[in-house]
C-alpha cells in the first residue's frame, strides 16, 4: 500500500454505534481511519499524528465541546485539512459563526454512506485540485 495515496481521517463521534460505522465504511473505502468518541481523544490523536487529510466530526459532543472547538485549533496547527462536519443539529453549527462552520460541509443526520463518501470525495478533490 502507498501512504502517499491512503487518506488519513480523523472521525470523531460520540455515539458507538455511528462511530463503529462510519469507521468501518471509511476504511472499506479505503481511507485509515483514526477514531474518537470525545474531543478529549481528538486532541490527543491531533497531538500525536503528523499527518491527517480530514477531520469528520460530530457538532455535539459530551463534556458541551463542539465539532467546531475540536477543528478550530486542528486547522490552525494543520492549514491543509479539510474538515467536514457531521450533526443532527446542523443549523448550531452555523450559529456559532465560526469561519471554519462557514466554509466546511456539514451533513445533516440521518444521511447516506453515499452522500459521505460523495462529500469527502469532492472536499479531498478540492485539495487536489489546489496544488
Amino acid at each position: 500500500m502507498n501512504t502517499r495515496e491512503t487518506k488519513v481521517v480523523l472521525l470523531v463521534e460520540d455515539e458507538p454505534h455511528i462511530l463503529d460505522l462510519l469507521a468501518d465504511y471509511l476504511a472499506g473505502e479505503g481511507y485509515r481511519v483514526l477514531e474518537a468518541d470525545c474531543a478529549k481523544r481528538a486532541f490527543e490523536i491531533l497531538a500525536s499524528k503528523p499527518h491527517l487529510d480530514l477531520l469528520v466530526t460530530d457538532f455535539r459532543l459530551p463534556g458541551g465541546v463542539s465539532g467546531v472547538a475540536i477543528a478550530e485549533p486542528a486547522l490552525k496547527l494543520r492549514p491543509e485539512m479539510k474538515v467536514i462536519f457531521i450533526s443532527g443539529y446542523p443549523i448550531e453549527i452555523y450559529e456559532t459563526g465560526s469561519s471554519v462552520a462557514r466554509s466546511a460541509p456539514v451533513l445533516a443526520k440521518p444521511f447516506s454512506l453515499d452522500s459521505l463518501r460523495s462529500q469527502i470525495q469532492q472536499v479531498l478533490a478540492g485539495d487536489a485540485a489546489a496544488h
